[in-house]
């Protein structure tokens, strides 16, 4: 680490529970208090849940860890109020490089349009991004009791709750919920106690992370480079990070001893190397790893939720890790929150497993696709690698074939038992199971941004700007849909005919740039169901109350709480 970041110390604190003869009773325990674990609580406080929030340790992560953030994790931050910190002290890029051997065969831009107020990556130390954590979380002290230094030693799952044990520095105590989150990392004790199994591919590799800290000229891209002169036969990747640090992965090899690698002696050949014999530089952090693609078949377990890597791992390269548990806990909060309120049956919690084995798999097929790429096993691959590599300096064709991480993108669930009605008509982007697209949007003060309409409640998006008979003619039955669907909110696009104004749990916003019509494909009169999570449930070219009230059945699970009914009655 930096000499001038200090890891923050968290008080331990005596817990009430040790002096109370019962086993009190929470709504929601999460065990983990890293990134994925405090994500959830504070989604979930900022949705009226409150949880307890226990972690066997009192500081954030040692080294840089995750660094790359993509722009649906960031446009998740900002529903939960975390993103500004980190936009703040995050280096932004959407280039990146590719080399072979000694030059660059092409480059690529990440996000090339305007009108994004959130940008297509940032890189950011993760101990940052768990200081920025806590702090939102001790925000929301009245939802979230984070308590440090409580070790969770035992674990009673049963159908309809779990108890578990917290080991202190003051003794045990047992406390019992309605739903156990689990995000304890790769290596989940807990799910290792309850005898459940990750499965999938460990890489015969081994890559050396070395932090540099160092003044130099770089771009703040990403470069990626095949087989450099520098460290020929293998391949290695630069990243810029805030306080001028450098992260360098330099790939090894199966057979480097790992001991050996992480001696100084042994690094700071390789980085001077890269360098240059000239450039001076500090070493921040190293680590040298091995990695696996894996997950658990099932995320559920009687009510015990896992999430991150507990319950799903990948290799590093196109930063699925991180950017893959923010998006879980994304769309789990949401679910967990109306089922504890009684606004929808516990049966919608089986999709949070349905949507999140899909992203899952996705990351593990592209991590995997990324790493057979950089590490061909045979003469046969390796020689595809490099033909292909030749061929995309001159031809774009084969550019598209190049993997050095397939970049992080929001998962799309195109299977969903939740998603309602698709117009074909419509931009495929933001179809059934999209994350929906940001835009500038006018109306109140200042700059807006449609993002930040949606999000922790159902919306429906409507084109309002119709003629004055046919909004007079659509008034009643809004009217009567947003009385008898309280947990819906309407976003009406205007400018709007007067028979629309006045309307309860309305906002009015415009489109000067043109942009929100353009990404959605909107005509008047057209309209979108949008999820808590900000992904699209359905979406019609005409708005139907009888359509909405019956997606919104759909997203809610009510369909899937009567195939329980049916099942248990058979």
């Amino acid at each position: 680490m930096p000499d001038n970041y200090k890891n923050p110390i968290y008080p331990y604190r005596r817990a009430p529970e040790l002096d109370c003869p019962s086993v009190p009773h929470r709504p929601v325990i999460i065990v983990g208090a890293g990134p994925t674990g405090l994500i959830a609580a504070i989604d979930l406080a900022k949705q009226g849940i409150a949880s307890v929030l226990l972690d066997d340790n009192n500081t954030v992560s040692v080294g840089s860890r995750a660094i790359c953030f993509s722009k649906r994790t960031l446009e998740i931050m900002d529903r939960l109020g975390c993103a500004q910190p980190m936009l703040d002290k995050g280096v932004t890029w959407q280039r990146g490089r590719v080399f072979f051997q000694e030059r660059e065969v092409y480059d690529f831009n990440l996000l090339p349009e305007e009108g994004h107020r959130i940008p297509a990556f940032i890189n950011l130390q993760q101990y940052y991004l768990e200081e920025y954590l806590v702090d939102r979380a001790q925000q929301l002290a009245g939802y979230i009791d984070l308590r440090w230094q409580h070790k969770v030693t035992h674990v009673d799952s049963q159908t309809d709750h779990s108890v578990v044990t917290v080991t202190t520095e003051d003794g045990d105590y047992q406390l019992s919920c309605d739903y156990l989150l689990v995000a304890d990392g790769a290596n989940s004790r807990i799910r290792d106690r309850l005898g459940l199994a990750s499965t999938g591919q460990v890489f015969q590799d081994r890559f050396l992370i070395a932090d540099v800290i160092m003044t130099a000229d770089f771009p703040t891209e990403r470069w990626f480079w095949f087989d450099p002169p520098f460290h020929p036969d293998q391949s290695v990747l630069l990243h810029k990070q805030p306080d001028n640090v450098w992260r360098i992965d330099f790939q090894l090899g199966w057979d480097a001893d790992p001991d050996e690698e992480r001696q100084e002696q042994n690094i700071r050949p390789r980085v001077q190397a890269m360098l240059g014999a000239d450039v001076e530089f500090e070493l921040a952090w190293t680590s040298v790893y091995t990695f696996r693609c894996r997950k658990m078949d099932h995320f559920i377990h009687n009510r015990v939720f896992f999430m991150g890597d507990a319950a799903h791992q990948v290799s590093p390269f196109g930063a699925r890790g991180a950017n893959g548990g923010a998006q879980s806990i994304d769309n789990l909060a949401w679910k967990l929150a109306l089922v504890l309120k009684g606004q929808a049956p516990p049966a919608l919690l089986d999709t949070y497993n349905t949507e999140r084995q899909q992203g899952a798999a996705e990351n593990i097929l592209h991590s995997t696709r990324a790493t057979d790429f950089i590490t061909p096993k045979s003469p046969i691959s390796k020689l595809f690698r490099d033909t292909t590599l030749e061929l995309a300096e001159t031809f774009p064709f084969a550019r598209s074939l190049v993997n050095s991480g397939r970049l992080s993108l929001p998962c799309r669930y195109r299977h969903s038992p939740l998603n309602g009605a698709n117009e074909p008509t419509m931009p495929a982007a933001v179809g059934p199971g999209c994350s929906a697209q940001d835009a500038p949007i006018g109306g109140g003060d200042g700059q807006r941004w449609l993002l930040n309409q949606l999000g922790d409640r159902f919306v429906l998006l409507l084109d309002g700007r119709l003629p004055a008979d046919q909004a007079a003619a659509l008034q009643p039955s809004l009217q009567t849909l947003l009385d008898e669907r309280p947990l819906l909110d309407l976003l009406l696009l205007g400018p709007i005919a007067p028979a629309l104004a006045g309307l309860p749990r309305t906002t009015l916003i415009e489109d000067p740039q043109k942009l929100v019509t353009q990404r959605y494909g909107l005509t008047a009169g057209a309209c979108y169901l949008v999820r808590p999570d900000q992904h699209i449930a359905a979406r019609w070219a005409r708005f139907d109350a009888h359509h909405v009230n019956h997606a919104m059945d759909q997203v809610l699970g009510m369909h899937l709480a009567s195939r329980e009914i049916q099942h248990v009655t058979a």
